[in-house]
């Protein structure tokens, strides 16, 4: 997963980078559904 991508899941959640790609990769990359 795009590395950009779990950095700003992050810093809207504040949720572990794991979890993040693991969010990002259910949600086929939508951060918006992550």
């Amino acid at each position: 997963m795009n590395l950009g991508l779990i950095k700003d899941l992050r810093a809207r959640t504040g949720a572990g980078i794991s979890d993040c790609n693991k969010a990002l990769e259910e949600a086929k990359g939508d951060i918006e559904k992550a």
